[in-house]
């Protein structure tokens, strides 16, 4: 790693560390779940802070993860120009720039929101940042499966931002997002298949096959389109949020079964699918919860 490429570092390689694209839909889920755990409009100040601290410290585990995974990350096409992989930035000014922003994100939850959303936050950040990014990644096909978990918790935090409480609804929120990671990131891993193997992460379609990884992207979304009616289920949403769920879900079963039969660019496709499923799932439910209450 030369002086040179480190100097190169700009403020645009510290955004790229935080996946500032993955945290903008971490903060829409959250956003979601602060407003429909009340059924009025939640604190101003609660919002904002809340969003802050959840963006900080999502980012700092964000950058822990470009540093753990520069080896893997340099050998990978879709991977390979990141600022650490390439060296444009150094492991250690990494590791500060996450020192920073997970203990500043820490501090505004906790101070500024509540101490449950903030603890909440602390395990999710070494649940991906530590758990899954250093050992489950490379320890199991099952890695997406287990470490979704960490990943579907942005909603919880919201609600619990406000009502500074676990309760039913914020934990639906979570089983959606949790049940959505696998056919979401086993349709990326068909895509670069090529790329897993060069760097030996044990996923699914490289352990078991692309058949069977093909047919559990579709039980998954089978279970998604059942496991996405809940908020309507529970009382916690209407009709508009049980249509577009509905609808929204068949979609993505069309392109499961796609991905099922082998059509070339399916995968690929069902990947991309997938993203603006969540968004608009979520932004589904908080239109519905505005004409609800």
């Amino acid at each position: 790693m030369s002086e040179s490429s480190v100097a190169a570092a700009s403020w645009r390689d510290y955004l790229e560390m935080t996946k500032p694209r993955v945290v903008l839909l971490m903060l829409l889920c959250a956003l979601v779940g602060m407003f429909v755990a009340t059924p009025g409009t939640p604190p101003l100040d609660v919002v904002l802070l809340g969003l802050v601290g959840i963006a900080l410290v999502a980012g700092s585990a964000a950058v822990v993860n470009h540093i753990a995974d520069a080896e893997i990350d340099v050998r990978m096409a879709r991977t390979r120009n990141r600022p650490v992989a390439v060296g444009r930035v150094r492991p250690l000014s990494g590791g500060v720039f996450a020192a920073v922003l997970g203990t500043a994100g820490m501090a505004v939850l906790l101070f500024g929101v509540n101490p449950l959303t903030a603890w909440l936050n602390l395990a999710s950040w070494i649940g991906y940042g530590l758990i899954y990014t250093l050992y489950l990644k490379r320890a199991t096909s099952q890695n997406i499966v287990i470490g979704g978990l960490f990943g579907a918790a942005p909603p919880l935090f919201g609600w619990t931002a406000v009502t500074n409480s676990l309760d039913l609804g914020g934990v639906v929120l979570v089983l959606i997002i949790f049940v959505w990671t696998p056919p979401h990131f086993w349709a990326l891993a068909l895509d670069r298949r090529r790329d897993y193997e060069n760097v030996d992460v044990p996923m699914l379609p490289i352990t078991h096959g692309d058949a069977y990884t093909r047919r559990q992207i579709l039980y998954y979304t089978i279970a998604l389109c059942v496991v996405s009616l809940l908020p309507y289920v529970i009382g916690m949403s209407g009709v508009v949020y049980l249509a577009g769920a509905a609808a929204l879900g068949a979609v993505f079963l069309f392109y499961a079964i796609a991905v099922v039969r082998g059509q070339q660019h399916a995968p690929r496709a069902t990947f991309r699918y997938s993203i603006v499923y969540l968004m608009a799932l979520f932004v589904i439910l908080l239109v519905d919860h505005g004409l609800v209450t």
